[in-house]
Order: structure tokens, then sequence, then C-alpha cells
């Protein structure tokens, strides 16, 4: 009975340091995004990942899953939008997965900032494409993938509240295929450039 105890108790003692290593690597992995977020992303993509450059997208509260498939397809050069050539490739070359992870959390687990409110009319016109679609021209709602209140499902990203400028032009990139996402391709493809600006000044006028 004694042995038997011993062993148990030694294979909790085994578990509880197991658990504790990874907590431990975890809070590492967590650091070093921070660090990395901090002293160099936020150059562009403001504190916190609240961009004050329409140019650069707000991270803030973004999706993880997303982030670190961008931060991925970045990396291995796979996103070739001009853009992500122009600054993104060299600055996700150096990072490995475990440092891509952690800033993924970091970003995430950041506060968005206000929304910013825009022209009623072109608002209310966004909201309706964003919510609806467009039936006439086969273009589904965004919502359908992107939430009800734009906050992003499972690997779709956080739009709400991102740069209009930002969005539009994201837009126009997957329409022109110069951002290759066959997806997305098809939902732009019959968007008219007018749509566009509405949707994107909906977006970032949410909080």
């Amino acid at each position: 009975m004694k042995t038997e105890y011993s062993l148990i108790l030694g294979l909790v003692l085994v578990l509880v340091a197991s658990v504790a290593r990874a907590q431990d690597a975890d809070d590492i992995t967590r650091q070093a995004g921070a660090r990395i977020a901090i002293t160099t992303c936020a150059n562009c993509h403001g504190k916190g990942g609240n961009s004050i450059s329409s140019k650069f997208p707000n991270l803030a509260g973004q999706r993880p899953n997303y982030l670190e498939a961008q931060l991925k397809a970045f990396r291995g050069q796979t996103r070739g939008d001009p853009d992500a050539l122009a600054y993104m490739w060299g600055m996700a070359a150096p990072l490995t997965d475990v440092t891509i992870h952690g800033v993924s959390e970091y970003y995430a687990s950041q506060k968005p900032g206000p929304g910013r409110p825009g022209d009623p009319q072109l608002v209310g016109r966004g909201e309706d494409v964003y919510k609806n679609g467009v039936p006439a021209k086969g273009i589904p709602a965004c919502a359908a993938c992107h939430g009800p209140n734009a906050e992003g499902l499972a690997d779709f990203p956080r739009l709400a509240g991102q740069q209009g400028a930002y969005l539009e032009k994201q837009l126009r990139s997957f329409k022109s295929e110069l951002r290759e996402m066959a997806a997305m391709h098809a939902v732009t493809e019959h968007l008219e450039p007018a749509e566009m600006d509405a949707v994107a000044a909906y977006l970032q006028s949410l909080n």
C-alpha cells in the first residue's frame, strides 16, 4: 500500500512539475511576443496595436489565429500584395513560430480603440451591404464570416474599428487578385468602388 501511495505521489509531482514548466514556457513566449510588438511593431501599428496611420491596420483585439496565419504568410512570402512585399516580408523573415505565436497572443489581448463615425448615409449603406450582401449580384453578407458585429469568427479577422482606407485598399487588392484569396475575390469581384467605400466607412465606425 505504501509503495502504491509513493508511486502515485511521484506521478502527481511529475505532472505538477510538467504543468509548471509549460506555464513558464507560455509566459516566456508571451513576454517575447510583447517585447517584439512594443519595440518593433508599434512603430507602424501604434501603441497596443491601435494604429494612428490609415496605411497600417489596427491589430488590437484581432483574432490570434488570423494574425498567426498572416505573419506566416509574410514570412513565407506567400502573401504578395505590394504593402506586404514592401514592409512585412522583411519584418517577418526572422520570426520563429514561437515568436509569431507570442506576437499574435499579445495583440489579441489588447483593447481595440473606439470607432470613428463617418457620413451617416454612407455608413448606413455600408451596414446594409455588410449585413445583407447584395443579393442581386450574388454577393453574400460579410457578417456570415466576420460576425454580426464584425468581431471576427474562428479564423476570419476582426474588422470592427479597422482603418477605413486600409480596408478599402484590401478590398481592391482582393478584387484585382493582387492579394490572392479565392473566397474574397469571389465576394469582391462584383463590388463597385462606391460599395467598397461604404463598407469600409461602416466598419471603421464600429466600436
